[in-house]
């Protein structure tokens, strides 16, 4: 599996299941019939991509979005949600962070308070387990091979780790005139306010 056919992966799921749990379950499933090979390389995809969107514009982007208080755990689960709304959203907001705007997701939660948002939430923390999973599935042990499906990553990841460190340049997304001028979309759609 390499990046394009994950990006075919992740439309395929988002055609075929309405809603995280059931798409959750959809790439279980698909993942499932794949051999551990494969479900291996589509963890080592989804590590790449969410490594992509680890820049100050899309923390600022997700700090705006989330009404100013973004921890970093929100900022890791938000990167999976990016990439569960689609390759063509993905690579634009990692471009463009302001173009999320566009994003019927993003939408979705304008107007609202983030308290509100129930199933709405930009995060998709599990979304990193789902390939875990399906290897165990697969290896016929679902709960203790957790171990020896990240040894495998990491065994065919090699020794291309990428820094865990933030690209790009460090900005306040509080300060309201770098905000409209860096995101002025989503700095309309989502205002400040002293409850964030």
């Amino acid at each position: 599996m390499n990046v394009e056919t994950f990006w075919e992966l992740i439309e395929l799921c988002r055609r075929q299941a309405k809603g995280r749990n059931a798409r959750l379950a959809w790439l279980r499933t698909d993942l499932s019939r794949r051999t551990q090979e494969e479900i291996v390389e589509f963890q080592l995809c989804l590590d790449q991509l969410t490594r992509q969107a680890f820049t100050w514009e899309l923390v600022a982007a997700a700090e705006r979005i989330f009404g100013g208080r973004c921890s970093d755990d929100d900022f890791d689960y938000f990167g999976l949600w990016m990439v569960g709304l689609g390759g063509e959203v993905f690579g634009r907001a990692v471009l463009d962070p302001d173009a999320l705007a566009d994003a019927p997701e993003v939408l979705a939660l304008t107007g609202r308070h983030w308290r509100a948002w129930g199933e709405d939430w930009p995060g998709w923390e599990l979304l990193d387990y789902v390939a875990s999973e399906a290897f165990g599935l697969v290896a016929g042990d679902a709960d203790e091979c957790g171990e020896d499906f990240y040894a495998a990553v990491q065994a065919q990841r090699g020794e291309q780790v990428a820094s865990r460190g933030l690209a790009g340049e460090h900005w306040n997304v509080r300060d309201e005139v770098e905000a409209a001028r860096r995101l002025p979309r989503l700095s309309a759609m989502f205002p400040l306010s002293d409850d964030s």
